[in-house]
């Protein structure tokens, strides 16, 4: 199993954002116990699709949910570049094409119960690897070991990718951004879905401005209110400005996190009858 560590932003950390990825949590969460593996999708590039699929993954492992995020916008990914720092050789390509097992492209990351399996290389079929029979195995095997699995999808309104993978999820998450997609594209991008067969769960509304009006005033206030009472209720320094945004103080050093190395489990070489991931603990 590889070894990464992951790299958030300032605004990822931002309260109020996180508490809306934990109301998105709790929605997936209430969509069914049948809805473990649940793909992400939007209509066009850019709509911020990836880093919801991010967040959301980090939402449930923060909740104690063994996940594995699953990048499988394998034309153009954004995840590598944007979170990954360490070394990754191996992806999910690796995989799909048969080089190397599934327990050999998990990454294991920092953020305790959060594990990462990167696009790999750009493959010339990448529709046909994603509709073939080893990835419904991936998927089946993984739900074996893992709570929740969330696969970043590259965008439908481009490609045919997202419909293809999400008939074989047990749900779907729609990414529209805020005042920059028609709404007859985003019935289109949702009909393309229905015929194929996804069972979409609902849609977030992505890149809202909250900077105006009543409820943006609130959201600041009880964001820099209840960030900083519960980032240090839980034992986190908000000083160093992650939770609220603020200046850090001086001479305040954040709170050193105990990283918990997971088990170690044995598996089957054979594909077909993986029970186990190298590294992961079956979830029951």
């Amino acid at each position: 199993m590889q070894q990464t560590t992951l790299h958030f932003s300032e605004s990822e950390n931002n309260y109020q954002i996180k508490e809306a990825y934990k109301t998105l949590r709790s929605n997936v969460e209430f969509s069914g116990q049948d809805v473990r593996a649940v793909s992400v999708t939007s209509c066009t590039p850019g709509e911020g699709k990836s880093s919801v699929s991010m967040a959301l993954a980090r939402a449930f492992a923060e909740a104690g949910k063994k996940t594995v995020l699953v990048d499988a916008d394998m034309r153009k990914s954004v995840m590598v570049g944007r979170y990954k720092t360490g070394s990754v050789r191996l992806g999910l390509t690796h995989c799909l094409v048969g080089r190397e097992k599934l327990s050999n492209v998990i990454c294991e990351t920092d953020t305790p119960n959060l594990y990462v399996i990167f696009s790999g290389p750009i493959p010339p079929n990448p529709s046909e690897l994603l509709g073939g029979e080893v990835f419904s195995k991936i998927l089946a095997n993984m739900k074996n070991v893992f709570d929740y699995i969330i696969v970043d999808t590259p965008p439908l309104g481009s490609v045919i990718d997202a419909a293809v993978i999400a008939k074989q999820c047990d749900g779907t998450i729609m990414v529209v951004e805020d005042n920059a997609i028609s709404y007859r594209f985003a019935q289109r991008v949702k009909s393309q879905l229905d015929k194929a067969g996804a069972k979409v769960i609902g849609a977030v509304l992505n890149k809202v401005d909250m900077s105006g009006g009543v409820y943006g005033h609130y959201g600041k206030y009880y964001g820099r209110y209840y960030g900083k009472y519960y980032g240090k209720y839980y034992g986190r320094d908000d000083s160093v400005g992650t939770m609220t945004g603020g200046n850090p103080k001086r001479g305040a050093a954040a709170q050193p996190q105990q990283r918990v190395a997971p088990k170690r489990s044995a598996y089957s070489a054979d594909l077909d009858d993986l029970d186990y991931v190298d590294g992961v603990v079956r979830k029951d």
